[in-house]
């Protein structure tokens, strides 16, 4: 991890769900925090709640504005999360692009401009995540949730997507959280990795 100093980005006070267990943590400019824990810690709902789409107390900001006092559909642009699985609502890919991706950005994670034409169903996991985000980031977001994005891809293409995350984050000076259960991927990404801390059950031990 590098000792150079970073403006804030994201700023998390207390941040509780039903599911996990209150969190606080600072994200610095062009930082990458991979998340890792136990299945059923919580760390789905804790990007959920980053982004607003889960229940929660505690508070969040994102460069000293306080995620409440922003309307919701500006919150999640500036904080846009990848679920595992993506959402895709139209027939063809490119209809679910407001702005066309570059031939060089779809280039960057392996995939060619034809596939913009070709429809939903006939793409695999893999193809749907890589779109998937693309279309997050031409939307320029301060801070990138990534729930496993590389779950469903080959080894050449996780070390694109890698890449490319990387260079955004230090081209926009945005932060990232990254779920990744592989210590390996951790080592190579992260500025710095956190365990999901499991939440006190009630009568537990």
């Amino acid at each position: 991890m590098s000792n150079v100093q970073r403006s804030i980005v994201l700023d998390v006070h207390a941040l509780a769900g039903a599911y996990f267990a209150p969190i606080s943590l600072q994200l610095g400019a062009g930082e990458m925090l991979c998340l890792f824990g136990a299945s059923g810690s919580g760390k789905s709902q804790f990007l959920r709640a980053l982004v607003d789409l889960e229940l929660h107390q505690g508070a969040v900001f994102l460069q000293d504005v306080e995620q409440q006092q922003m309307l919701a559909n500006l919150w999640r642009r500036k904080v846009a999360y990848l679920p595992a699985e993506s959402g895709w609502w139209a027939v063809r890919v490119g209809q679910h692009f407001a702005t066309q991706p570059s031939s060089d950005a779809l280039a960057s994670l392996g995939l060619e401009e034809a596939i913009l034409a070709r429809e939903v169903d006939g793409i695999s996991s893999g193809e749907r995540q890589r779109l998937g985000l693309l279309r997050l980031l031409v939307q320029r977001p301060q801070v990138i949730l990534l729930d496993e994005p590389s779950a469903n891809l080959d080894p050449d293409s996780t070390l694109k997507m890698e890449q490319v995350i990387r260079a955004y984050l230090h081209e926009a000076q945005a932060a990232a959280i990254w779920v990744s259960h592989d210590p390996l991927q951790r080592e190579r990404i992260a500025d710095r990795s956190m365990e999901m801390p499991l939440m006190q059950r009630e009568g537990a031990a």
